[in-house]
């Protein structure tokens, strides 16, 4: 059963979680919350807790076993069912692989630009017939003020965080060509993701706060000093571990910032 979520109380951050982060272990008296939205059933539970006494909500975008593939993320319910248990501001982290040199494994990048390279997504709550046809502004595609409180976090914990580049979003689940990420290069994109929209196009018309922070698992093909490398699932995930504990610290200066 779900719990009842009083959203006049708040939640002061929620976070999404991609490949390889699917809880936050940080979190104390957890309760779990996972019911329909007018847009159906979101990947998982939306895990409430505290962390240093501040309200945070947790949803693994892909499930919290991973099931559910970039392509068929029902991303209208996930960012709905944060909104209807209270939250206000969304930090989406997304598992990437990186194409310029300061992207490279296990870096922690705040982007402040999207190409949307997706297809076949419904990426609007203006989908159905007699919907109202809402045209929001994109130019910007992250929230400014809380791009500048991640990195006014990362950098109170000394963490290293790269301050913008463009965030390539690719249809998936298979990773991309030599020559698409050759293209999107050419294009001007510095990560190469699966699920940073239309997450983030929702996210603006449901007038949340909402920034991303890109953890580079791997180069992208192509890319990187060793153009020619492979890397296994294996080493993708110890990559993705080691960054996210600079995300914790993060976190928690944001919540306190």
């Amino acid at each position: 059963m779900p719990i009842h979520i009083d959203s006049d109380q708040g939640i002061e951050l929620a976070v999404i979680g991609g490949t390889g982060v699917y809880a936050l272990g940080q979190l104390a008296d957890v309760d779990s919350w996972w019911q329909e939205t007018p847009y159906g059933m979101p990947s998982g539970p939306i895990r409430i807790g505290t962390l240093d006494g501040h309200r945070v909500a947790f949803l693994a975008r892909h499930g919290e076993g991973h099931s559910v593939p970039p392509h068929r993320i029902n991303y209208r319910a996930n960012l709905v069912a944060l909104q209807m248990a209270g939250a206000r501001r969304v930090l989406a982290l997304n598992t990437v692989g990186g194409i310029t040199a300061d992207c490279g494994p296990r870096a922690l990048v705040c982007p402040d630009q999207l190409i949307d390279y997706t297809w076949g997504r419904i990426g609007t709550f203006s989908e159905e017939a007699g919907s109202e046809v809402v045209h929001v502004d994109f130019g910007d595609p992250y929230t400014a003020s809380l791009r500048a409180a991640a990195l006014a976090a990362a950098h109170r914990a000394n963490v290293h965080m790269v301050d913008g580049g463009c965030y390539g979003a690719t249809q998936g689940p298979r990773l991309e060509t030599r020559a698409e990420i050759a293209r999107m290069r050419r294009d001007g994109c510095d990560l190469v993701g699966m699920t940073g929209m239309p997450e983030a196009a929702l996210a603006r018309e449901l007038g949340l706060d909402y920034a991303c922070i890109g953890i580079v698992a791997n180069w992208a093909a192509g890319a990187g000093p060793d153009v020619d490398a492979v890397i296994g699932m294996e080493e993708v995930l110890a990559n993705v571990a080691a960054a996210t504990e600079g995300v914790a610290r993060v976190l928690r200066g944001m919540l306190v910032g």
